[in-house]
């Protein structure tokens, strides 16, 4: 895995960067999140929460791209230890402790 982002600069969400970020996407992402499960607790129709859906896309996209540019080497280091390790967290700890020392949690 060469990088998290593509040519463009865009992000990209594989379930390796998700990993990677998902602490920071619980705390930055955190509103937008709850507000689509209220929305989803409250209507079933998956139709009426499109709109909460999208703002938690473009959340998690925004702040994976802020990250990426950083703390690139970082954060490609991480999500690349995930991506050849499964997604196992506890064979990539001192990747996750660069990362986060480099892009702390605010």
């Amino acid at each position: 895995m060469a990088s998290s982002v593509n040519e463009a600069g865009e992000p990209i969400p594989t379930s390796a960067v998700l990993m990677a970020t998902s602490k920071h996407i619980a705390t930055k992402c955190r509103n937008e999140n709850i507000a689509f499960l209220k929305c989803k607790k409250n209507d079933p129709n998956p139709e009426k929460c499109l709109e909460k859906g999208q703002q938690v896309t473009s959340c998690v996209l925004t702040l994976l791209k802020d990250l990426h540019q950083r703390c690139t080497k970082e954060m490609d280091a991480y999500a690349g230890c995930m991506y050849y390790n499964t997604n196992e967290f506890e064979l990539c700890r001192n990747e996750q402790k660069e990362f986060e020392k480099t892009c702390p949690l605010e």
